[in-house]
């Protein structure tokens, strides 16, 4: 499959029949099993995990899958099934944090976070397949470090819980792939389950399953991909979490989980300007959370939509992580019948969502890639998702 194909995103993934084949006429064997571990969609919650606060996403019907077959030696060959980067050939002793390059930096990251844990991490085979857009704020790059790390998991008979694997792929994206990213991402990616957002504290990592189902309540959520492309490496990223440790040092919190709403205006007389409003979004976004777990478990999806609305606006206006592209799709959304929409992941492009009506879809599609076309951006990718389960074996 092309480079290109892969970046307007796809639906389908080779069956694990045709992916085991291609396997074994690439590395001359069959695969010792084949795994996989979905993206995710963040419902609300942004940039408060390595704030030690409160997300709420959620596993998506979009996965990365991964066959792979244990070496007798300490080779590492890689390859993806999209792409023209062919056979990457490594060794597990030479395996440095930055040096890996595009796609394959995930999985490396994943067999050197691991053998740093001192479990013994055999060279591998592995075969890449994915369906989760690229650089759309689905977190592609954790799908595969979670497929991985399941594989590995299995393969060395390591025994490492749910918990134990989040911790060892953010070590993987904050040391080898250079990301400050928090653990989020993998949470949702193992842990999640049909039907369901995971409710996580970053703090302990104590996680619920709230029920999050979108058609018994009459409604779709769309994700708009802007095809404006982001990356945590990149210093926006960065600059944010550093004015968040800012902020928690000057008011003598270990995070800014420990500051509430309340404290706001006090906050305000101490912080400089910009690094308040930094404070403000992660402060608020941290109630909005608990707000939004509290209606799901109530009323249901149907009532959470002025707070998706609230949160894009902190996003935009407060931590200043949005892009036209993200902020049109999200206006276009509302102004067509969307009943609330925000960006998420990281920010700085990816994808918009938006809780909508199933008879407004159609019209809330069609307004957005007007919208798009008349500004003269790229056209966006326009798709559902629905809450999915969460890395397993699948063969």
């Amino acid at each position: 499959m092309s480079s290109r194909n892969q970046e307007h995103g796809r639906t389908a993934l080779a069956s694990s029949q045709d992916l085991s084949a291609r396997f074994e006429q690439e590395f001359g064997g069959a695969p010792d099993g084949i795994w996989q571990a979905p993206g995710r969609v963040n419902l609300i919650g942004e940039h408060t995990d390595y704030n030690e606060g409160f997300v709420l996403p959620f596993a998506i019907d979009r996965t990365a899958r991964v066959a792979v077959a244990a070496r007798r030696d300490a080779t590492v060959r890689l390859l993806s099934t999209y792409g023209d980067q062919g056979v990457v050939t490594t060794t597990l002793d030479a395996l440095q944090p930055g040096t890996a390059k595009g796609w394959t930096k995930y999985p490396l990251g994943v067999l050197w976070a691991l053998r740093e844990r001192g479990i013994a991490v055999p060279g591998v085979d592995l075969l890449l397949d994915s369906n989760v857009p690229l650089g759309a704020g689905l977190s592609s790059s954790h799908a595969i470090e979670c497929a991985v790390i399941t594989a590995l998991n299995d393969i060395t008979g390591a025994g490492l819980e749910a918990q134990e694997m989040v911790l060892a792929t953010q070590r993987a994206e904050n040391a080898f792939v250079g990301a400050p990213t928090g653990i989020m991402d993998q949470s949702a990616s193992l842990r999640g389950s049909k039907g369901h957002a995971v409710f996580l504290d970053c703090r302990d990592q104590t996680a619920s399953l709230v029920p999050f189902e979108t058609e018994p309540a009459g409604l779709v959520l769309l994700v708009i991909d802007t095809k404006v492309s982001h990356s945590h490496a990149d210093g926006g990223y960065a600059s944010r979490r550093a004015s968040c440790e800012l902020g928690a040092e000057v008011l003598g919190v270990r995070a800014l989980r420990d500051v509430e709403v309340a404290d706001l205006a006090e906050a305000g007389a101490l912080l400089d300007e910009v690094t308040f409003r930094r404070v403000r979004h992660v402060v608020t976004e941290n109630d909005r959370v608990l707000q939004t777990v509290e209606l799901l478990g109530g009323p249901g999806p149907a009532a959470i939509g002025p707070l998706l609305d609230a949160s894009h606006a902190s996003m935009r206006d407060d931590f200043e992580i949005s892009c036209p592209e993200l902020d049109l799709a999200v206006d276009a959304s509302r102004a067509n019948g969307a009943i609330g929409a925000r960006m998420t992941g990281g920010g700085f492009g990816g994808a918009a969502i938006a809780l909508t009506p199933a008879d407004s879809e159609q019209k809330v599609r069609d307004a957005v890639a007007k919208a798009f076309a008349e500004a003269g951006f790229k056209a966006p990718e326009i798709f559902t998702v629905s809450p999915a389960a969460g890395a397993m074996r699948i063969a």
